[in-house]
């Protein structure tokens, strides 16, 4: 077998130079597989631009740029590839004087521009030594010298084929199926006329005749072998064709061979999907249901022969035919169908609709579904009916489909499909309609419910303007009487802070009077005495008593100056503090620091725990005095101060939640009974009166806390089981 040129590095590329239309893809797939690149170019100049890169294996160029009738470009390529490199010459229309003039110039071949490209390839690949030209062998005819009956090929094939005579259009062949195809003998097919064989005019108006020349000339031309035309069955029925046709040539005769292949099922298909799609799109814009269901009608009828259809719908009550319509039916016998009951013995569509399920009645005649019919079926020639019943879901009858014919049948399966596919449309439009019906019997009855809200909305605003003009009145005086009531509970607080204030005052104060008036009468006695002569035993007395009375007025003094302090701190705000940016843990360390050694002589161990990197903008002053009324308290009151307080932890401790600063007080003392919990913010509650208990510690810490500082303070408490303040301070106090 012949080495590919790329095994061997010799030139490999096949040059094709043409400016008409050539199937090069087709060429260049074949020689591909042999190590050959075929290179398309479509101008002189890029020919002779690739035959100088001297890797042409062969060159193929069309005559028609060869340019004058001397073809200068085919000379240039020979001379530029070299005697060696084959040079094919394609033409257009072949001619002896131009093969004459192509040898002449050098070149290997002449050959047609219609050559298919297989043939082309061979020969390509023959003449390259790529492949060896097929052996002649003698017991077999060659292609020259083949004969082939074309009587024994035209009566075996399964088509259709007719054999024409061009000019004449007289038939002078035909096989087998083709007498079947048109229902006629051999005798009455040959001699023909195959104009004849097709209806006077076409599906456009136009005649036949000249449609059939017209399609004739163009297969002549070369411009189509497949052309579209209606034909005639014996029988009547017209049948949509294609026709493929080849011309012969056999000596003197002119033939046409001519293929005929039946489309009518294909183009029958193709309407009945196309009819689909419009009969969708109608019922999806809402076209009015009866031209809908006519629609329907005159599509099934378009699909079969002599088919008249027609659409029963059920009434209200669900037993009797509330309309009938059909486009090619008698209107008096649709007329007549209109309120007839449905049932078991009912004809065609009222006994489908009563069994939900199809009824097929290929005689009329003879079928008993039809007795109380049978005339009227006959008066109008109807002789079978095949119907449906058009279900609204699997459960609810709302109508019937019909196929009618003049004719006794049954159908077949295709028939029983399309009968299924027009029930089925049918139902999706009249279940539409109906839906879009309810909608609007809905609508307009939300109208008239809209209206009737609104009427009330209405009723309902003008008595809720009144109720507000009422109650803006209310208003205005639950606003006077709410000013009266605050007024007359600062006045209440008032009196309750005076009452106390002279409370706790009233005790000290008095005890001093009561000992200064007594000192004064034993001082008016003192004088006495010294006019008489004083002896040293009643001045001592008198000296003795005058201390003692000097250290009750000063205690209670000091008592009172106390109190007087603490009334002052009530009033603490933030204007009187000095506001600054510091460091908690500094400032609650030196407090807890300074009174550390006094808690622990009274028996408590101090413990703290500060995040020493929290800061604050706020007031130090208020805050530690705030801190040390809790501690304070918790001595007082969780362990009771004195030679006879208990023993325990008080521990504090702070940290950052976020926003915030939460400061914890918390002791294991004695806790807060349950009762007393919502009055220890009260001021004067306390219940250690007259042990050392003003009543205002927690009530000034309170102020403190949520005035100044802008916080919120918390207590859990629980008898016994010690208690728990909890401080939650910004980080920015209030200014």
């Amino acid at each position: 077998m012949p080495t590919p040129p790329s095994s061997l590095g010799t030139p490999h590329t096949i040059l094709l130079a043409t400016s008409s239309a050539y199937d090069h893809a087709s060429l260049a797939q074949t020689l591909a597989r042999h190590g050959y690149h075929v290179h398309a170019v479509s101008r002189g100049d890029e020919a002779l631009a690739a035959a100088r890169s001297g890797d042409v294996a062969l060159a193929i160029v069309d005559v028609a740029l060869a340019g004058s009738a001397s073809l200068e470009l085919c000379q240039m390529v020979r001379q530029l590839c070299g005697p060696g490199v084959p040079l094919y010459l394609l033409s257009t229309a072949p001619n002896a004087e131009e093969h004459a003039r192509a040898f002449h110039i050098g070149a290997t071949d002449y050959l047609p521009l219609s050559m298919e490209a297989d043939d082309l390839a061979d020969k390509i690949l023959v003449r390259l030594n790529v492949m060896l030209p097929a052996p002649a062998t003698r017991a077999l005819p060659t292609m020259a010298t083949l004969e082939v009956n074309y009587h024994t090929m035209l009566a075996g094939s399964p088509d259709t084929i007719l054999l024409m005579q061009r000019g004449s259009n007289l038939l002078l062949d035909v096989n087998r199926r083709a007498r079947q195809h048109f229902g006629l003998t051999e005798a009455e097919l040959v001699q023909t006329r195959l104009p004849s064989l097709c209806p006077p005019l076409q599906p456009d108006g136009r005649a036949s005749t000249e449609v059939f020349a017209e399609q004739v000339d163009a297969v002549m031309a070369g411009a189509t072998q497949m052309v579209a035309l209606t034909m005639r069955h014996s029988t009547g029925r017209l049948i949509d064709c294609e026709l493929r046709m080849v011309p012969l040539n056999s000596g003197d005769h002119r033939l046409m061979h001519v293929r005929v292949v039946d489309v009518t099922a294909r183009n029958r298909a193709a309407a009945l999907r196309n009819g689909k799609n419009k009969l969708l799109e109608m019922i999806a814009r809402s076209a009015p249901q009866g031209e809908t269901l006519e629609r329907l009608m005159q599509l099934i009828e378009s699909q079969s022969a002599d088919v008249l259809c027609t659409v029963m719908l059920l009434g209200p009550d669900g037993r009797t035919v509330a309309a009938a319509s059909g486009p090619s039916m008698p209107s008096a016998y649709l007329d007549a169908l209109v309120g007839l009951p449905i049932g078991p013995a009912a004809g065609s569509c009222g006994t489908a609709m009563h069994r939900r399920a199809t009824v097929i009645v290929a005689d009329i005649d003879n079928d008993p579904l039809w007795a109380p019919y049978r005339a009227a079926a006959s008066r109008y020639g109807l002789r079978a009916c095949w119907s449906i019943p058009i279900m609204q879901d699997s459960s609810t009858v709302i109508g019937s489909f019909a196929m009618y014919y003049r004719s006794v049948r049954a159908p077949d399966a295709e028939e029983l499909a399309l009968i299924g596919a027009a029930a089925h449309l049918a139902g999706i439009a009249i279940t539409r309609t109906r839906r879009e019906e309810e909608l609007l019997r809905h609508r307009e009855h939300l109208e008239e419910l809209v209206a009737a809200r609104t009427l009330e909305l209405m009723r309902s605003k003008d008595q809720a303007e009144q109720v507000n003009e009422e109650l803006t009145a209310a208003l205005e005086n639950l606003s006077l009487t709410q000013d009266e009531l605050v007024r007359r509970d600062k006045l209440a607080a008032l009196g309750a802070l005076v009452a106390g204030v002279a409370h706790e005052l009233n005790t000290p104060i008095g005890n001093s009077l009561v000992m200064a008036s007594t000192m004064s009468e034993r001082t008016a006695e003192l004088r006495r005495e010294l006019e008489g002569g004083l002896r040293r035993s009643v001045l001592e007395t008198y000296l003795d008593q005058a201390a003692s009375a000097d250290q009750v007025v000063l205690r209670n003094l000091n008592r009172a100056a106390a109190l007087v302090a603490s009334f002052r701190r009530i009033a603490i705000d933030g204007a009187q503090s000095q506001r600054s940016r510091f460091r908690l843990g500094e400032q609650v360390g030196e407090l807890l620091h300074a009174l550390e050694a006094d808690l622990r002589r009274q028996g408590v161990t101090l413990e703290q725990e500060l995040d020493q990197s929290l800061e604050l903008d706020s007031y130090p002053a208020p805050l530690l005095q705030a801190l040390r009324q809790l501690i304070d308290n918790a001595v007082v009151h969780g362990f009771g101060s004195g030679k006879d307080g208990r023993t325990g932890t008080l521990r504090v401790a702070a940290h950052d939640s976020g926003e915030e600063v939460v400061i914890d007080v918390i002791d294991d003392g004695i806790g807060i009974a349950g009762g007393n919990l919502p009055r220890i913010y009260d001021p004067f509650f306390t219940t250690r009166m007259g042990a050392g208990g003003s009543g205002l510690g927690l009530y000034v810490t309170h102020n403190i806390v949520t005035g100044v500082l802008g916080g919120h303070i918390d207590v859990a408490s629980k008898a016994g089981l010690g208690t728990r303040f909890t401080l939650r301070l910004p980080k920015s106090a209030p200014l």
